[in-house]
């Protein structure tokens, strides 16, 4: 997986991020993945996302970045079929007991027919993907007339956008592109989508468990605490952030992005 340059990059630099560097990340981040942010099983933000795709009994689901399963298990028992892709096996193999199948593939790659599935969803994953490429495999596999749905952290504006990007850079080095809420729109359009809608929902998150991912070093973990230190009032009145002896908590922005892949069109009479 080449390198790219990042959607809303924050800091006006080339990244090359290989697709190797990704899964060494995510291994290491493995066994405690679940329980490093409380967003990973927040109940709400998974009735949000069941709300907006309204799961049918005969749906065919696929969960894109599926990791271990947080998604795929919302859908368990909704629908006819949960098949969950991800590149890094060691995360994936937790998934296993929410999944109908799992697949060991990219997601600019997908290794499925055009068509094939009802709902597509990928939530923390596109910032790692080439862009807009593996959306466009997500739009091909989705049935005319399916959704698509992306959910991802995202600065709130202008006004907190270099801090908060550079707080996401330090916590995952590994991240490839940086989003404000209209990006994750912007993406489904380009990729063939038409834009159904977007909500909002806000994590609150303790920064020092956040930043305990298990996958960087003590350094980096400071640093993040330093961008709070040293934050504008423009970024700790939108992320309401509330510090107590040292530790920090943080109000995050994730946007659920849906769009509706177009129908096909009809065929016109035939020409007399």
């Amino acid at each position: 997986m080449p390198g790219d340059t990042t959607t809303s990059r924050p800091l006006g630099v080339a990244l090359t991020i290989s697709r190797h560097d990704v899964t060494h990340h995510f291994a290491l981040r493995a066994a405690t993945y679940d329980r490093s942010s409380s967003w990973c099983t927040d109940s709400a933000l998974g009735e949000l996302l069941l709300d907006m795709t309204a799961p049918r009994q005969g749906d065919r689901v696929l969960d894109v970045a599926c990791g271990t399963g947080l998604v795929s298990r919302l859908f368990t028992g909704r629908v006819a079929e949960v098949v969950g892709v991800d590149v890094t096996e060691e995360m994936a193999e937790q998934a296993g007991p929410h999944l109908s199948r799992l697949v060991v593939a990219s997601a600019e790659d997908l290794p499925f027919e055009d068509d094939e599935f009802d709902l597509v969803v990928c939530r923390q994953g596109v910032q790692f993907m080439d862009l807009p490429a593996a959306v466009e495999e997500m739009v091909r596999v989705v049935r005319p007339g399916g959704r698509v749905v992306i959910i991802n952290l995202c600065a709130y504006d202008e006004r907190d956008r270099a801090e908060y990007f550079e707080i996401l850079r330090l916590r995952n080095p590994v991240r490839r592109h940086f989003f404000l809420p209209a990006d994750l729109t912007d993406l489904l359009r380009e990729a063939g989508c038409e834009p159904e809608e977007a909500r909002s929902y806000v994590s609150v998150e303790d920064v020092d468990v956040w930043s305990d991912n298990g996958a960087i070093e003590e350094e980096r973990r400071e640093a993040i605490r330093a961008v709070y230190r040293d934050a504008s009032p423009d970024f700790r009145e939108l992320h309401a952030v509330r510090e107590d002896d040292g530790r920090f908590v943080d109000h995050m922005l994730f946007v659920l992005a849906a769009g509706i892949k177009p129908s096909l069109p009809r065929s016109g009479p035939a020409d007399s």
